[in-house]
């Protein structure tokens, strides 16, 4: 007796169900509970998270967190500016906003694949000839007309058409935060640059005015004779060799100024530029005496780049569903409708149609283990990715704890070096004091070694200073905070710098435009190019 079609599809499906077993990679019971997909379902895999941080403790360390525009605790509206113009110009920023696309635009290619994969209309006219020797034509020469569909449809029975989608979304999921890696990235080396340069300027004041005191000393040394004191030539030596050391420190601060306006204006997006007019003098920023940080489980959450990693690796989950599914048959139904004719008014008639339908399978046997090795090869890259995973985790960690320690300690040093330069000063002006009385024993020797350690002491202050400011920018940059700004409406107040870099986004694409909208600035207070900026005072000794 013979079996009715739905009954022949019945069988179909049971023997491709018992196929599983055979294979002995995924269980019926696994097959189901995975949604109907061999290979595993992906689980966010452990990361090692301390409970708290080592110097949760300590006085200057809250729990309140609110980083997404933490470089405002500065309250320096020349940072704010640079920010805005930055986070608008950037072309690493950029590059990463078209990596998003490119993403997007593979999940779409992968979305395509879950339907028929082949869909193809054809159609043609040909004059032919035929033998006259041959029979059944009235003519040698005849037309021939044709057109028609074909289709192809691999079915995802097992799951490898909606993995490569997972995949794929895991991926754009992963861009997205490199997109914001690269933004906490861009705004920490924005902020850390200024430092840099707020606390160059500091040094170049220490030595500018040192400078000033050994070239009123030299010219005290070459008239001592003509007041009565006696001269010798060591004084004048050891006092040329004072002066001229501490001028070739400015020569160094110098460069290390310009270079370091050179990266700033790279991460603004502009050529290289004399930053000394726009930027102006102007004080270290002055950290705030709090810290808040949260706790260590929130890296999890807020670290673009932990972010990235965990997507990463969940991509690579599906990458051995995909990879599994090569040891099963593939289902296909392919299908061919069309018309062929002689005449092209009888080419849509219902006598010139032809076609046919029907299932196929394809199944790759005696493959050597390549699919095995290929599967394997995917598991290990799964554990590579996990291993990536939790080694970015305890890198931030470490970079957070780097950040939290230097902030705190560099506020303690800062505190003894400012007493230590108060001294050095006072001692300076002691020196000074039986000269102005017109006394004799004057002793350079004492003299240049005071000068020298408050020079030291100067230079190691304005450090301690800019190492505050640079641990707290750390401890933000660690904690991944300030990726949030472009999730915000851009505001007319938020007036950056003027652009002088090309342009280099493409105009007229509506993906593009999107991309235009992800990378306008945040709202910020701040001023307007033509604006000035009024100085901020002097932060206390």
């Amino acid at each position: 007796m013979g079996r009715t079609r739905s009954q022949r599809w019945m069988l179909a499906a049971w023997l491709g169900l018992a196929m599983l077993g055979l294979t002995g990679c995924t269980s019926l019971s696994d097959y189901v509970h995975n949604g109907f997909k061999v290979g595993p379902n992906y689980c966010t895999p452990s990361a090692p998270v301390a409970d708290q941080w080592i110097d949760q403790a300590d006085i200057h360390v809250a729990d309140d967190q609110s980083l997404s525009r933490w470089w405002t605790v500065f309250q320096d509206p020349t940072l704010d500016r640079l920010i805005v113009t930055s986070y608008r110009q950037n072309l690493s920023l950029r590059e990463a906003g078209f990596r998003i696309l490119q993403a997007r635009a593979i999940l779409g290619v992968a979305k395509g694949e879950v339907f028929p994969q082949t869909q193809n209309a054809a159609g043609g006219y040909q004059r032919m000839a035929k033998s006259q020797t041959m029979p059944g034509l009235s003519t040698p020469f005849y037309d021939q007309w044709s057109f028609g569909f074909n289709l192809s449809w691999e079915l995802d029975f097992w799951g490898r058409f909606r993995r490569a989608v997972a995949a794929a979304s895991d991926r754009l999921d992963a861009s997205v935060a490199d997109y914001d890696q690269v933004l906490v990235t861009l705004l920490g080396d924005v902020a850390s640059n200024y430092v840099q340069i707020r606390t160059t300027q500091e040094r170049l004041r220490y030595l500018r005015q040192n400078v000033t005191i050994l070239e009123l000393v030299l010219k005290w040394t070459k008239r001592r004779e003509k007041v009565g004191f006696r001269t010798i030539p060591l004084d004048v030596h050891q006092t040329e060799s004072n002066l001229e050391q501490t001028i070739s420190g400015i020569s160094q601060l110098e460069m290390d100024l310009r270079i370091a306006e050179n990266r700033l204006c790279v991460l603004m997006g502009v050529p290289p530029t004399n930053l000394r007019e726009t930027l102006g003098e102007d004080y270290i920023p002055t950290a705030p005496a709090t810290l808040a940080i949260g706790i260590p489980g929130d890296l999890l959450r807020r670290r673009p780049d932990v972010r990235r990693a965990e997507r990463l690796a969940a991509a690579q989950s599906e990458a051995i569903g995909i990879a599994t599914s090569d040891l099963y048959p593939a289902f296909s139904i392919n299908g061919t409708l069309g018309w062929q004719s002689m005449d092209f008014s009888d080419l849509l008639g219902s006598q010139s149609l032809n076609g046919s339908v029907g299932p196929t399978f394809q199944w790759k046997l005696l493959n050597y283990g390549r699919i095995i090795n290929n599967v394997r090869y995917q598991e290990a890259r799964f554990q590579e990715l996990v291993t990536d995973y939790q080694q970015t985790v305890l890198q931030a960690a470490r970079e957070a704890e780097d950040g939290l320690v230097t902030f705190l300690q560099a506020q303690r040093r800062t505190q003894h070096l400012t007493k230590s330069v108060t001294s050095a000063s006072a001692a300076v002006r002691d020196m000074f004091l039986p000269t102005e009385l017109g006394q004799p024993g004057f002793d350079f020797n004492r003299f240049a070694l005071i000068e020298q350690n408050r020079i030291t002491q100067q230079d190691l202050l304005a450090q301690s200073r800019g190492q505050i400011a640079q641990g707290l920018i750390l401890v933000y940059r660690a904690l991944g905070g300030g990726w949030e700004i472009r999730q915000e409406e851009p505001t007319p107040e938020a007036t950056p710098w003027p652009d002088r870099s090309p342009s280099v986004v493409p105009e007229g694409t509506e993906e593009l435009q999107r991309l235009r909208n992800l990378l306008e600035p945040p709202s910020t207070n701040v001023p307007t190019p033509d604006e000035p900026v009024a100085p901020r005072p002097k932060p206390a000794n």
